[in-house]
């Protein structure tokens, strides 16, 4: 007989592990809360820092597929927070989102890596767009899928909602 509490157990770790692993590092305490709790409700389990020695920390200790970046914080910015991020995990792809873009600023955080480079206030689906890009970009690298490939198992998703596209994506993510 399986005891439930066992059960719960397992089951809350699977549904855990079938989650996209997002790293948000930004200084403004009221936009990390609110971001967290949209993104959470959309099958992202998110961690966040408010600082880039944070997130390096943070990312030496859980499992990150994806970062969101605010480009301006106090000591290690951005750009210093995408470029250390991506030398120690190469896998991770990386949003910069920020209120201070410049053209420079995106042509330098792109050289340095970057996933993408967006603008705040930036439309929630945008953002969520790009992380499911960013998310399939990293799904690709990880597993060496070629882009035809992953187009076809696509467009068997097609027609269907972002959020049956994540999970399959999180599915061939997960295959061995």
């Amino acid at each position: 007989m399986i005891d439930m509490a066992q059960h719960k157990h397992r089951e809350k770790y699977t549904m855990a592990q079938n989650k996209i692993n997002l790293l948000i590092v930004d200084d403004e305490e009221q936009f990390l809360k609110s971001i967290s709790r949209s993104l959470e409700m959309r099958d992202f389990d998110v961690v966040t820092a408010n600082r880039g020695d944070k997130a390096l920390e943070i990312a030496r200790q859980h499992p990150v597929d994806i970062a969101l970046v605010d480009l301006k914080m106090p000591g290690m910015d951005g750009q210093e927070t995408l470029e250390a991020l991506k030398k120690q995990h190469p896998w991770m792809e990386i949003v910069i989102l920020t209120g201070h873009g410049t053209i420079d600023s995106a042509a330098a955080c792109s050289r340095a890596g970057a996933f993408s480079y967006l603008q705040k206030p930036c439309e929630f689906d945008q953002l969520l767009d790009t992380l499911t890009q960013a998310f399939r970009k990293r799904v690709m690298n990880k597993k060496q899928i070629e882009e035809k490939k992953m187009d076809a198992m696509m467009r068997i998703s097609m027609g269907h909602s972002p959020r049956e596209i994540l999970a399959r994506l999180r599915e061939i993510d997960q295959a061995e």
